[in-house]
Protein backbone atom coordinates (compact mmCIF):
# COMPACT_ATOMS: atom_id res chain seq x y z
CA UNK A 1 0.00 0.00 0.00
CA UNK A 2 1.38 3.48 -1.16
CA UNK A 3 1.85 6.20 1.57
CA UNK A 4 -1.05 8.16 0.67
CA UNK A 5 -3.15 5.02 0.39
CA UNK A 6 -2.20 4.45 4.03
CA UNK A 7 -2.34 8.37 4.97
CA UNK A 8 -6.16 8.20 3.53
CA UNK A 9 -7.13 5.00 5.27
CA UNK A 10 -5.80 6.20 8.73
CA UNK A 11 -7.98 9.19 8.19
CA UNK A 12 -10.88 7.16 7.15
CA UNK A 13 -10.10 5.11 10.21
CA UNK A 14 -10.36 8.33 12.37
CA UNK A 15 -13.73 9.52 10.68
CA UNK A 16 -15.34 6.25 11.78
CA UNK A 17 -13.89 5.94 15.32
CA UNK A 18 -15.41 9.62 15.79
CA UNK A 19 -18.62 8.87 14.73
CA UNK A 20 -18.57 6.04 16.54
CA UNK A 21 -17.70 8.29 19.62
CA UNK A 22 -20.28 10.26 18.50
CA UNK A 23 -22.87 8.01 18.68
CA UNK A 24 -21.89 6.62 21.68
CA UNK A 25 -22.60 10.22 23.01
CA UNK A 26 -26.19 9.78 21.82
CA UNK A 27 -26.68 6.80 24.16
CA UNK A 28 -27.09 8.14 27.36
CA UNK A 29 -29.92 10.63 26.24
CA UNK A 30 -31.86 8.17 24.25
CA UNK A 31 -32.53 5.97 26.82
CA UNK A 32 -34.79 8.83 28.14
CA UNK A 33 -35.23 9.04 32.14
CA UNK A 34 -36.74 7.21 34.98
CA UNK A 35 -39.66 8.52 36.83
CA UNK A 36 -38.65 10.45 39.77
CA UNK A 37 -40.83 12.16 42.64
CA UNK A 38 -44.47 12.43 42.20
CA UNK A 39 -44.31 11.08 38.74
CA UNK A 40 -42.66 8.18 40.44
CA UNK A 41 -45.64 7.72 42.85
CA UNK A 42 -48.09 7.85 40.69
CA UNK A 43 -46.16 4.89 38.70
CA UNK A 44 -45.93 2.67 41.94
CA UNK A 45 -50.14 3.17 43.00
CA UNK A 46 -50.94 1.76 39.22
CA UNK A 47 -53.02 -1.26 39.43
CA UNK A 48 -50.46 -2.47 36.76
CA UNK A 49 -47.44 -1.55 38.62
CA UNK A 50 -46.22 -4.30 41.17
CA UNK A 51 -42.39 -5.58 42.51
CA UNK A 52 -40.81 -2.87 40.54
CA UNK A 53 -42.55 -3.36 37.09
CA UNK A 54 -45.80 -3.23 35.10
CA UNK A 55 -47.46 -6.25 34.05
CA UNK A 56 -49.89 -7.34 31.83
CA UNK A 57 -53.60 -8.53 32.80
CA UNK A 58 -53.11 -12.34 33.30
CA UNK A 59 -53.67 -14.80 30.34
CA UNK A 60 -53.54 -17.88 28.78
CA UNK A 61 -49.50 -18.70 27.99
CA UNK A 62 -49.26 -18.92 24.18
CA UNK A 63 -47.01 -21.49 22.78
CA UNK A 64 -43.88 -20.44 21.15
CA UNK A 65 -41.47 -21.77 19.40
CA UNK A 66 -37.81 -21.69 19.59
CA UNK A 67 -36.43 -18.66 19.70
CA UNK A 68 -33.31 -20.27 17.91
CA UNK A 69 -35.47 -21.27 14.90
CA UNK A 70 -36.44 -17.64 14.55
CA UNK A 71 -33.44 -16.27 14.64
CA UNK A 72 -32.35 -18.99 11.82
CA UNK A 73 -34.60 -17.28 10.01
CA UNK A 74 -34.06 -14.08 10.30
CA UNK A 75 -30.22 -15.15 9.10
CA UNK A 76 -31.61 -16.60 5.98
CA UNK A 77 -34.67 -15.24 4.20
CA UNK A 78 -33.06 -11.45 3.91
CA UNK A 79 -34.28 -10.68 0.57
CA UNK A 80 -37.80 -11.51 0.95
CA UNK A 81 -37.47 -8.96 3.41
CA UNK A 82 -37.79 -6.06 1.63
CA UNK A 83 -39.50 -5.09 -1.20
CA UNK A 84 -37.59 -5.07 -5.04
CA UNK A 85 -38.36 -2.18 -6.01
CA UNK A 86 -39.06 1.57 -4.34
CA UNK A 87 -42.34 1.74 -1.89
CA UNK A 88 -44.68 4.33 -4.02
CA UNK A 89 -45.21 6.98 -2.00
CA UNK A 90 -47.84 10.13 -1.64
CA UNK A 91 -45.38 13.25 -1.60
CA UNK A 92 -48.13 15.81 -2.22
CA UNK A 93 -50.40 15.16 0.89
CA UNK A 94 -49.84 18.27 2.39
CA UNK A 95 -50.69 20.27 -0.31
CA UNK A 96 -54.69 18.61 0.66
CA UNK A 97 -54.36 19.04 4.81
CA UNK A 98 -57.07 20.85 6.49
CA UNK A 99 -59.46 20.22 3.19
CA UNK A 100 -62.36 17.84 3.16
CA UNK A 101 -64.19 16.23 0.55
CA UNK A 102 -65.89 18.94 -0.24
CA UNK A 103 -64.05 22.72 -0.72
CA UNK A 104 -63.13 24.34 2.27
CA UNK A 105 -65.17 21.85 4.92
CA UNK A 106 -62.50 20.33 7.44
CA UNK A 107 -65.10 17.89 9.03
CA UNK A 108 -64.83 13.96 9.25
CA UNK A 109 -62.16 11.90 9.43
CA UNK A 110 -59.00 11.62 7.38
CA UNK A 111 -56.28 9.49 8.06
CA UNK A 112 -52.63 9.50 6.09
CA UNK A 113 -50.38 6.57 7.22
CA UNK A 114 -46.93 7.46 7.20
CA UNK A 115 -45.01 4.38 7.16
CA UNK A 116 -44.96 2.09 10.75
CA UNK A 117 -46.82 2.99 12.90
CA UNK A 118 -46.83 6.59 12.50
CA UNK A 119 -50.23 7.85 11.26
CA UNK A 120 -51.89 11.01 11.21
CA UNK A 121 -55.36 11.37 12.15
CA UNK A 122 -57.90 14.01 11.85
CA UNK A 123 -60.86 14.44 13.11
CA UNK A 124 -63.06 17.36 13.00
CA UNK A 125 -60.45 19.76 12.35
CA UNK A 126 -58.52 18.86 14.95
CA UNK A 127 -55.11 15.95 14.61
CA UNK A 128 -53.68 13.61 16.11
CA UNK A 129 -50.28 12.32 15.25
CA UNK A 130 -49.50 8.65 16.29
CA UNK A 131 -46.15 7.20 17.38
CA UNK A 132 -44.61 9.65 15.01
CA UNK A 133 -40.93 8.40 14.14
CA UNK A 134 -38.87 10.86 11.21
CA UNK A 135 -35.39 8.96 11.90
CA UNK A 136 -33.46 6.74 9.44
CA UNK A 137 -33.71 3.89 12.18
CA UNK A 138 -35.38 2.63 14.84
CA UNK A 139 -32.34 2.84 17.57
CA UNK A 140 -30.46 4.36 20.07
CA UNK A 141 -27.87 4.44 17.34
CA UNK A 142 -27.82 6.50 13.97
CA UNK A 143 -25.13 4.12 13.06
CA UNK A 144 -26.86 0.42 13.92
CA UNK A 145 -30.10 -0.51 14.36
CA UNK A 146 -32.99 -1.48 11.35
CA UNK A 147 -32.80 0.96 8.91
CA UNK A 148 -35.98 2.43 6.76
CA UNK A 149 -37.21 0.78 3.77
CA UNK A 150 -38.33 4.20 2.05
CA UNK A 151 -38.54 7.22 3.54
CA UNK A 152 -41.15 9.20 5.62
CA UNK A 153 -43.37 11.05 2.81
CA UNK A 154 -44.06 14.07 4.62
CA UNK A 155 -41.23 16.10 6.29
CA UNK A 156 -41.91 17.12 9.81
CA UNK A 157 -42.19 20.64 8.70
CA UNK A 158 -44.85 20.10 6.47
CA UNK A 159 -47.11 18.55 8.68
CA UNK A 160 -50.29 20.63 9.41
CA UNK A 161 -50.65 22.21 13.52
CA UNK A 162 -50.98 18.91 15.46
CA UNK A 163 -52.78 19.57 18.73
CA UNK A 164 -52.20 15.61 20.16
CA UNK A 165 -48.73 13.68 19.76
CA UNK A 166 -49.88 10.26 21.32
CA UNK A 167 -47.38 7.50 22.15
CA UNK A 168 -48.45 3.95 22.40
CA UNK A 169 -45.30 2.34 24.79
CA UNK A 170 -41.36 3.53 24.67
CA UNK A 171 -39.56 1.40 22.07
CA UNK A 172 -37.76 2.62 19.40
CA UNK A 173 -40.03 2.34 16.73
CA UNK A 174 -42.81 3.88 18.61
CA UNK A 175 -40.93 6.44 20.77
CA UNK A 176 -37.97 8.39 18.80
CA UNK A 177 -36.33 11.03 20.68
CA UNK A 178 -35.43 13.27 17.65
CA UNK A 179 -38.49 13.59 16.66
CA UNK A 180 -39.97 14.43 20.01
CA UNK A 181 -36.99 17.34 20.71
CA UNK A 182 -38.70 18.24 16.81
CA UNK A 183 -42.15 18.11 17.61
CA UNK A 184 -42.10 19.52 21.11
CA UNK A 185 -39.83 22.29 19.65
CA UNK A 186 -41.78 23.44 16.19
CA UNK A 187 -45.76 22.40 17.55
CA UNK A 188 -47.83 23.44 20.27
CA UNK A 189 -49.06 20.26 20.75
CA UNK A 190 -50.28 17.73 24.26
CA UNK A 191 -48.25 14.86 24.57
CA UNK A 192 -50.22 11.86 25.97
CA UNK A 193 -48.52 9.19 26.77
CA UNK A 194 -49.08 6.16 29.15
CA UNK A 195 -47.68 6.30 32.78
CA UNK A 196 -43.41 6.21 33.01
CA UNK A 197 -42.99 8.16 29.48
CA UNK A 198 -43.38 11.70 31.02
CA UNK A 199 -40.01 11.25 32.35
CA UNK A 200 -38.22 10.59 28.94
CA UNK A 201 -40.26 13.75 27.25
CA UNK A 202 -39.88 16.05 29.89
CA UNK A 203 -35.67 14.83 29.33
CA UNK A 204 -36.00 15.65 26.28
CA UNK A 205 -37.21 19.13 27.00
CA UNK A 206 -40.88 18.70 26.37
CA UNK A 207 -42.29 21.32 28.68
CA UNK A 208 -43.76 19.22 31.64
CA UNK A 209 -47.29 21.36 31.31
CA UNK A 210 -47.59 19.74 27.89
CA UNK A 211 -47.08 15.85 29.18
CA UNK A 212 -50.66 14.04 30.23
CA UNK A 213 -49.85 11.01 31.82
CA UNK A 214 -52.52 7.99 32.11
CA UNK A 215 -52.64 4.42 33.49
CA UNK A 216 -55.30 2.07 31.95
CA UNK A 217 -59.07 3.01 31.80
CA UNK A 218 -57.68 6.57 32.79
CA UNK A 219 -58.85 9.73 29.90
CA UNK A 220 -58.49 13.14 28.77
CA UNK A 221 -59.68 15.47 26.32
CA UNK A 222 -57.83 18.06 24.36
CA UNK A 223 -58.85 20.35 21.52
CA UNK A 224 -62.25 18.31 22.32
CA UNK A 225 -60.63 15.21 21.36
CA UNK A 226 -61.45 12.32 24.08
CA UNK A 227 -58.24 9.79 24.61
CA UNK A 228 -58.80 6.68 26.78
CA UNK A 229 -55.78 4.62 27.39
CA UNK A 230 -56.71 1.44 27.06
CA UNK A 231 -55.14 -2.14 27.52
CA UNK A 232 -52.43 -3.75 25.37
CA UNK A 233 -50.51 -7.44 25.75
CA UNK A 234 -46.83 -5.68 25.44
CA UNK A 235 -44.05 -5.10 27.04
CA UNK A 236 -41.53 -1.62 27.39
CA UNK A 237 -37.84 -0.38 27.66
CA UNK A 238 -35.33 1.28 26.17
CA UNK A 239 -31.96 -0.24 27.20
CA UNK A 240 -30.98 -3.18 29.35
CA UNK A 241 -31.87 -2.17 32.51
CA UNK A 242 -35.26 -0.59 31.85
CA UNK A 243 -37.65 -3.95 30.82
CA UNK A 244 -40.83 -2.74 31.87
CA UNK A 245 -40.38 0.27 34.08
CA UNK A 246 -42.96 2.34 31.55
CA UNK A 247 -46.92 1.18 30.77
CA UNK A 248 -47.42 0.31 27.06
CA UNK A 249 -51.05 0.95 25.94
CA UNK A 250 -54.03 1.02 23.01
CA UNK A 251 -55.73 3.98 22.56
CA UNK A 252 -59.18 5.17 21.61
CA UNK A 253 -59.45 8.46 19.82
CA UNK A 254 -62.80 10.11 19.62
CA UNK A 255 -64.61 13.07 18.69
CA UNK A 256 -68.28 14.13 18.33
CA UNK A 257 -68.72 12.27 15.47
CA UNK A 258 -65.65 9.68 15.38
CA UNK A 259 -64.20 7.17 16.89
CA UNK A 260 -60.99 5.45 16.29
CA UNK A 261 -59.38 2.54 17.49
CA UNK A 262 -55.42 2.54 17.92
CA UNK A 263 -54.39 -1.73 18.88
CA UNK A 264 -50.45 -0.29 19.77
CA UNK A 265 -48.23 -3.09 19.97
CA UNK A 266 -49.41 -6.49 21.48
CA UNK A 267 -50.49 -9.80 21.09
CA UNK A 268 -54.12 -10.64 20.60
CA UNK A 269 -55.82 -11.02 24.08
CA UNK A 270 -59.30 -11.34 25.54
CA UNK A 271 -59.49 -7.14 26.26
CA UNK A 272 -60.32 -6.29 22.74
CA UNK A 273 -63.61 -7.73 23.40
CA UNK A 274 -63.82 -5.34 27.16
CA UNK A 275 -62.71 -2.46 24.85
CA UNK A 276 -64.74 -3.42 22.24
CA UNK A 277 -67.61 -3.55 24.48
CA UNK A 278 -67.00 -0.26 26.87
CA UNK A 279 -65.63 2.23 23.47
CA UNK A 280 -66.77 0.82 20.58
CA UNK A 281 -67.81 0.52 17.76
CA UNK A 282 -64.98 2.23 15.78
CA UNK A 283 -65.27 4.13 12.61
CA UNK A 284 -61.51 2.79 12.04
CA UNK A 285 -59.11 0.52 13.68
CA UNK A 286 -55.42 1.23 13.33
CA UNK A 287 -54.31 -2.36 13.91
CA UNK A 288 -50.66 -3.64 14.21
CA UNK A 289 -50.13 -6.48 11.70
CA UNK A 290 -46.25 -6.41 11.12
CA UNK A 291 -43.23 -7.92 13.17
CA UNK A 292 -45.16 -10.97 13.82
CA UNK A 293 -43.40 -14.53 14.74
CA UNK A 294 -43.75 -17.82 16.10
CA UNK A 295 -40.90 -16.79 18.46
CA UNK A 296 -43.16 -14.08 20.21
CA UNK A 297 -46.50 -14.59 19.96
CA UNK A 298 -47.54 -12.71 23.40
CA UNK A 299 -46.24 -9.20 22.01
CA UNK A 300 -47.09 -9.15 18.42
CA UNK A 301 -50.03 -9.81 16.48
CA UNK A 302 -50.52 -12.03 13.44
CA UNK A 303 -52.57 -10.81 10.28
CA UNK A 304 -55.33 -12.95 11.17
CA UNK A 305 -55.64 -12.08 14.65
CA UNK A 306 -55.58 -8.51 13.72
CA UNK A 307 -58.77 -9.06 12.15
CA UNK A 308 -60.33 -10.90 15.15
CA UNK A 309 -59.00 -7.51 16.90
CA UNK A 310 -61.47 -5.68 14.60
CA UNK A 311 -63.95 -7.95 15.08
CA UNK A 312 -64.14 -7.78 18.87
CA UNK A 313 -64.00 -4.31 19.45
CA UNK A 314 -66.93 -3.30 16.18
CA UNK A 315 -64.48 -1.78 13.83
CA UNK A 316 -66.02 -1.04 10.26
CA UNK A 317 -62.78 -0.62 8.73
CA UNK A 318 -59.07 -1.33 8.92
CA UNK A 319 -55.85 0.11 8.04
CA UNK A 320 -52.62 -2.13 9.09
CA UNK A 321 -49.98 -0.67 10.70
CA UNK A 322 -46.89 -1.55 11.77
CA UNK A 323 -45.46 -3.06 8.84
CA UNK A 324 -43.39 -2.23 5.61
CA UNK A 325 -41.08 0.02 6.76
CA UNK A 326 -38.58 -1.68 8.97
CA UNK A 327 -37.34 -5.05 8.90
CA UNK A 328 -38.42 -6.54 12.51
CA UNK A 329 -38.75 -10.11 11.98
CA UNK A 330 -38.55 -12.81 9.65
CA UNK A 331 -41.71 -12.59 7.43
CA UNK A 332 -41.53 -11.79 4.03
CA UNK A 333 -42.26 -8.12 3.26
CA UNK A 334 -45.58 -8.04 1.98
CA UNK A 335 -46.99 -10.91 4.00
CA UNK A 336 -48.77 -9.35 6.20
CA UNK A 337 -50.85 -7.39 4.31
CA UNK A 338 -51.29 -10.73 1.97
CA UNK A 339 -52.63 -12.75 4.87
CA UNK A 340 -54.82 -9.71 6.80
CA UNK A 341 -56.49 -8.95 2.99
CA UNK A 342 -57.13 -12.62 2.91
CA UNK A 343 -58.44 -12.93 6.19
CA UNK A 344 -60.82 -10.02 5.87
CA UNK A 345 -62.61 -11.46 2.56
CA UNK A 346 -63.31 -14.68 4.81
CA UNK A 347 -64.62 -12.74 7.45
CA UNK A 348 -66.19 -9.62 5.91
CA UNK A 349 -64.08 -7.26 7.14
CA UNK A 350 -63.66 -3.95 5.08
CA UNK A 351 -60.16 -2.82 4.94
CA UNK A 352 -57.80 0.00 3.63
CA UNK A 353 -54.16 -0.15 2.67
CA UNK A 354 -53.01 3.39 1.83
CA UNK A 355 -49.66 3.78 0.49
CA UNK A 356 -47.42 5.76 2.98
CA UNK A 357 -48.51 9.07 2.55
CA UNK A 358 -52.26 8.71 0.96
CA UNK A 359 -54.45 10.59 2.71
CA UNK A 360 -57.38 8.08 3.21
CA UNK A 361 -61.43 8.95 4.19
CA UNK A 362 -62.30 5.56 6.03
CA UNK A 363 -65.76 6.73 6.11
CA UNK A 364 -66.01 5.98 2.27
CA UNK A 365 -63.34 3.60 1.78
CA UNK A 366 -62.35 2.57 -1.82
CA UNK A 367 -61.78 -0.79 -2.88
CA UNK A 368 -58.29 -2.09 -2.02
CA UNK A 369 -55.44 -1.47 -4.44
CA UNK A 370 -52.81 -3.91 -4.19
CA UNK A 371 -49.80 -1.98 -4.66
CA UNK A 372 -48.02 -3.35 -2.28
CA UNK A 373 -48.08 -6.54 -4.44
CA UNK A 374 -46.31 -5.58 -7.76
CA UNK A 375 -43.24 -4.73 -5.64
CA UNK A 376 -43.33 -7.58 -3.80
CA UNK A 377 -39.61 -9.45 -3.08
CA UNK A 378 -40.91 -12.55 -5.31
CA UNK A 379 -44.05 -14.06 -6.78
CA UNK A 380 -43.10 -17.49 -4.07
CA UNK A 381 -43.30 -14.79 -1.83
CA UNK A 382 -47.00 -13.80 -1.76
CA UNK A 383 -49.15 -15.82 0.04
CA UNK A 384 -52.37 -16.35 -2.24
CA UNK A 385 -55.09 -13.76 -1.51
CA UNK A 386 -58.08 -15.69 -3.63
Amino acid sequence: MSRSARTSAAVAGMGGLAALLWAARELPSQFGAAATGARRERVEKSPQYAAGQFHNRPHPPREATPMSATLRQLATNKEERVPRLPVPLVHDTAATFGAGSDAGSTDGLRVTWLGHATTLVELDDRRVLIDPVWSDRCSPSSLVGPKRLHEVPVALADLPPIDVVLVSHDHYDHLDMPTIKALAASTEAQFVVPLGIGAHLESWAVPVKRITELDWDESTSVAGIQLVCTPAQHFSGRSLRDRDRTLWASWVIASDTHRVFYSGDGGYFDGFAEIGSAHGPFDLALIQVGAYSEGWPEIHMTPEEGIATALDVGARVVIPVHWGTFRLAPHPWAEPVDRLWAEAKARDVRILVPRPGERVDPTSPADVDPWWQLIAPTPSAVPSTS
